[in-house]
């Protein structure tokens, strides 16, 4: 049952960003055997680790837009409700891109300072293929990318057993955990190569875990070397993504999911455990959390998580994270429960709160999150899949300095100067340049400066 507290009662160590690595060995051994063998390197880890290693790693565009049609016949709710996230989360991503404007400011006269927003060349996704395959992932990775106006993107997700060749593997045994099927065409799960296709991307690679980190890192045969990467993963491809750091941007390094709920008699307790276990569901290290000044609203909360658990299909993982990691805090008052929040800086931060004065005090106090969810029908999961918003957000205190992935991780902001000459603003450049060059010790800024000085 999920722990129930005070506030004065919350370990110190609780507001600790976690850490759940230890991998960083082995996956250096992993990224500088791609470095130095590519492919083969790829199809070797295909093996150890996956259900497939195909004879090429690319999935030709045409196996694409095949599993979009399919899914659009076989599954047309499915394939609607991804085209309905796709268009919101295009143009929330667009509206993002015009607030990074460019300019140009004469600061005085003759001096001409600006901005310029330019997206990166090439862009890799990584969209992970583990017990659910988020397909989720792909609208919220591609689609910034596109909006951003990044020009070449590769997606990377793990590979799975080609239907043509379904038949020879069941007849060697193979294309099961442990078991993988080698040599065959390479393919991926099909919602993921439908929402690929539906969200725009043309280059999918059959390879997964921090190997297409690495490939995407430092490019092989097959996958051309990108300059930022982004999606989430499991602790490999989080390590994998730290370790490439330098050599090519990233979004974030994300641990596992939170939401922190702060709530008050006005909601519905059905609905908080329900928020608390759609995040609880996703891994067995979760960590939902509620923080309420009503003592008896926080046990029926509790209570109403026992009820829903018992016809949840993913009742065992969701039972793990909510005994293990799950809390309601007994807070003194809704701004305390604030003063928690943002000292725990979640990744998912809920106000479940009837509109007013009080709920836009506590919205105005809060500050450290990934994503806020204001009211009772803001449902957090709507976040996740179907508002416009983007999930791939900060986990482990992160978000104390950083939000999440949008246009922005794809976009660099540079800098320009013109000067006219003899100008004003020139002239006093120049002389203060030289008289800092001269205080630095640095002679030759110094003349290059002053040199601008001297007639011609």
């Amino acid at each position: 049952m999920i722990k129930i507290l005070y506030a004065k009662d919350i370990e110190p160590k609780w507001f600790a960003g976690r850490d759940f690595e230890g991998t960083n060995e082995t996956v250096q051994n992993v990224i500088q055997d791609v470095i130095k063998n590519g492919d083969a390197a790829l199809k070797k880890y295909g093996a150890m680790f996956d259900v497939s290693s195909p004879a090429s790693i690319q999935i030709p565009e045409a196996e694409l837009k095949a599993c979009a049609e399919k899914l659009k016949k076989e599954k047309p709710e499915t394939y609607d409700a991804l085209c309905h996230s796709h268009d919101l989360a295009y143009k929330f991503a667009l509206r993002q891109r015009k607030s990074f404007d460019d300019f140009e400011e004469e600061l005085q006269p003759g001096l001409f300072t600006g901005q310029k927003t330019i997206p990166v060349e090439k862009a890799g996704v990584y969209v992970p293929a583990g017990r659910f395959p988020l397909l989720s992932t792909v609208v919220m990775t591609v689609t910034p990318a596109i909006a951003a106006g990044v020009d070449d993107f590769v997606l990377c997700t793990p590979p799975r057993v080609h239907p043509d060749d379904l038949e020879k593997a069941k007849a060697e045994g193979t294309g099961v955990p442990g078991k993988p099927f080698v040599g065959g065409k390479p393919y991926a799960d099909e919602g993921i190569l439908a929402a690929a296709y539906i969200c725009g991307a043309k280059k999918a690679f059959a390879v997964g875990g921090s190997q297409a980190v690495a490939a995407m890192a430092y490019g092989t045969e097959s996958v051309p070397e990108v300059d930022v990467i982004v999606g989430p993963g499991n602790k490999f491809v989080a390590a994998a993504k730290k370790e490439v750091y330098g050599k090519v941007g990233i979004d974030m390094v994300a641990g596992p999911t939170e939401v922190f709920v702060i709530a008050d008699g006005s909601a519905d307790p059905r609905w908080v455990a329900a928020d608390l276990l759609a995040q609880a569901e996703h891994d067995i290290v979760a960590q939902p959390v509620m923080a309420t000044p009503d003592a008896d609203f926080a046990k029926k909360v509790a209570d109403e998580i026992e009820v829903q658990l018992e016809t949840l299909s993913t009742k065992e993982t969701a039972r793990a994270s909510i005994d293990n990691y799950g809390r309601i805090i007994i807070t003194e008052s809704l701004e305390q429960a604030a003063e928690i929040a943002n000292r725990k800086a979640p990744e998912h931060l809920e106000l479940a709160l009837n509109a007013g004065p009080e709920r836009d005090k506590i919205a105005s106090m809060v500050r450290n999150y990934g994503s806020l969810f204001i009211g009772h029908y803001a449902a957090e999961v709507f976040g996740d899949y179907s508002a416009g918003l983007n999930h791939t957000l900060p986990t482990s205190g992160a978000a104390h300095y950083s939000g999440g992935l949008s246009v922005r991780v794809f976009l660099k902001t540079v800098t320009t100067l013109r000067a006219k000459e003899g100008s004003e603003g020139m002239i006093n450049s120049a002389v203060a340049a030289g008289a800092l060059g001269d205080a630095e010790g640095l002679a030759a800024h110094a003349r290059a400066a002053r040199i601008r000085l001297e007639k011609k």
